[in-house]
């Protein structure tokens, strides 16, 4: 099966939307198909503002209708505990809540934008779309992260060479607990990183330290800056690490 094909045989969804490069181009596979399409933001603690604004200019781009849910993800149980399997009740809440908007706007079938590259084996957070009966037109059609980045170059969908970027939730161990005090000092860390110049980059909590996770190629650019990025993180953090192991 291709997109062309699954959208003559689904000509009406709902698209759980990130602003993210996979869903991004599925919502722009859906207009240019001419389905009857809407898509929903989730509005939560874990995604930065970024995100939205990001989502929101695509959305107006392709002339989607788009509905932003706002969700106080930390109020669900076993969200802000953080346990292994976080994802899982964080997902399941954030779809149940997309599915109710989406099935009062008349949809039946809510779609994401999960894609052939995507491990979803051991993820806590497919098995609640599985549950929940979320269909991933990506995943179904074979089509790679490489492949979606190229065919969003072609469509000219500035996503096309966004970084991947996780939720702010995984900047905290697992078992530590998650608070937006917490999160919005992740954001804040992240957001200064990117103003140098950096784009595919983590700042994780270390105990109370920042551990900052780069690109091998980006590790002279933060060791040029680093008397600001300390300046700047140790407002927010006890200390700052730059971890030359691990990457983002």
């Amino acid at each position: 099966m291709n997109l062309i094909q699954f959208w003559k045989e689904n000509p009406k969804a709902a698209i759980a939307f990130s602003g993210g490069v996979d869903s991004a181009y599925l919502l722009y596979s859906a207009v240019q198909s001419g389905a009857d399409v809407k898509a929903y933001y989730a509005k939560t603690a874990f995604q930065p503002a970024f995100e939205l604004e990001d989502a929101k200019k695509l959305a107006n781009q392709l002339g989607a209708k788009m509905e932003i849910l706002p969700m106080d993800v930390l109020s669900v149980p076993n969200v802000a505990e953080n346990p292994k399997n976080r994802c899982y009740y964080c997902k399941t809440a954030l779809f149940t809540a997309i599915t109710a908007a989406a099935e009062k706007d008349g949809f039946s079938l809510l779609l994401d934008g999960t894609n052939a590259s995507d491990e979803v084996s051991d993820r806590p957070g497919m098995q609640a779309l599985r549950e929940l009966s979320v269909r991933s037109p990506l995943r179904e059609c074979n089509l790679t992260k490489q492949e979606i980045r190229r065919l969003s170059k072609e469509a000219g969908l500035f996503t096309h060479d966004k970084p991947a970027y996780a939720c702010l939730a995984t900047r905290i161990p697992t078992g530590d607990v998650i608070t937006p005090e917490k999160l919005a000092r992740a954001e804040e860390a992240e957001g200064y990183l990117h103003s140098l110049g950096l784009r595919d980059f983590r700042v994780r909590t270390l105990g109370d330290a920042a551990r900052i996770q780069v690109r091998s190629s980006d590790i002279n650019k933060v060791l040029q800056n680093t008397d600001s990025i300390l300046s700047h993180l140790k407002k927010l953090y006890s200390g700052v690490v730059l971890d030359l192991e691990v990457r983002p």
